[in-house]
């Protein structure tokens, strides 16, 4: 064995200022909120590349950013709030708000990009698939940050494992999951969405910028969300209700994600003039 496990006790907050200090105490600036910025930044660049190759305005990318970043946050947080926990969330609908407090879910932020976009498109004239083929590639950097943030915060982790790799999760939300090494299933998360990241960036410019509409889109939806289904059957669960249950939340919202990404490719593959 190279590794003897991983103690991981780590402090989520990159910096903070104590309550007693007048005015500005208690905020902290947290590794989480800063990755999942550096998502969009990171992104941003990459598409700006992308604009050029193809001679897109500028100002059509800023607009597209501001959808983005507003789609993404919101879909996130009402994802989460409505697809794991829907009953307390119904009740103290105020908390909704509370996005500092954590609680994002990937799935929700593919509805809520999907949304977003559709309406960018309408807006900005350009074909929704043309849209959604680009966004992707910059989709699937973003969960690598995302993922990195939750190992940051010491959350959505993986069941015990004897492997050398093995996290112990000391600042995790409940401290009696902090005695046994777990999978540190964050990492395979982040990992697998870079390397599809690299996968899909490398199709597009081999493609010369021109891929066939929907392929991309397609591909990104097939290869995250089934990444994503079969890590599930080794994490922890997030709520409460999905104990003993065989298929979690996360994969059940996997499954006609998958299934759009395979339709969208076989309609590609059909020559179909996809808007």
């Amino acid at each position: 064995m190279i590794l003897n496990f991983v103690v991981w006790d780590v402090n989520p907050n990159i910096f903070s200022i104590p309550d007693d200090i007048p005015l500005i105490g208690g905020f902290a600036i947290r590794w989480y909120g800063f990755l999942f910025a550096m998502g969009f930044v990171v992104g941003f660049f990459i598409m700006k590349r992308i604009f050029r190759h193809e001679n897109i305005p500028y100002k059509v990318l800023d607009e597209l950013s501001t959808y983005m970043i507003v789609s993404s946050i919101v879909g996130s947080r009402l994802g989460h709030c409505f697809f794991y926990d829907p009953q307390y969330f119904l009740a103290n609908p105020i908390d909704i708000l509370k996005v500092w407090e954590g609680g994002l879910a990937s799935h929700g932020g593919a509805v809520g990009i999907l949304v977003g976009l559709y309406f960018f498109s309408r807006k900005s004239k350009k074909p929704f698939i043309w849209i959604l083929d680009r966004i992707v590639i910059v989709a699937a950097l973003g969960g690598f940050f995302i993922r990195s943030g939750n190992l940051m915060n010491s959350e959505i982790f993986g069941d015990v494992t004897t492997l050398p790799w093995g996290f112990y999760f000391l600042r995790c939300f409940d401290s009696s999951y902090a005695t046994d090494p777990r999978h540190p299933t964050q990492i395979y998360e982040a990992l697998s969405y870079f390397l599809v990241f690299l996968f899909l960036l490398n199709y597009y410019w081999r493609k010369n910028g021109s891929p066939r509409p929907g392929m991309l889109f397609g591909l990104f939806l097939v290869l995250v969300f089934s990444v994503r289904f079969i890590i599930e059957f080794i994490k922890v669960p997030q709520v409460g209700f999905e104990e003993g249950l065989f298929l979690n939340m996360g994969q059940l919202l996997s499954i006609p994600l998958i299934l759009l990404g395979v339709g969208s490719m076989l309609w590609t593959r059909k020559g179909s003039n996809i808007k």
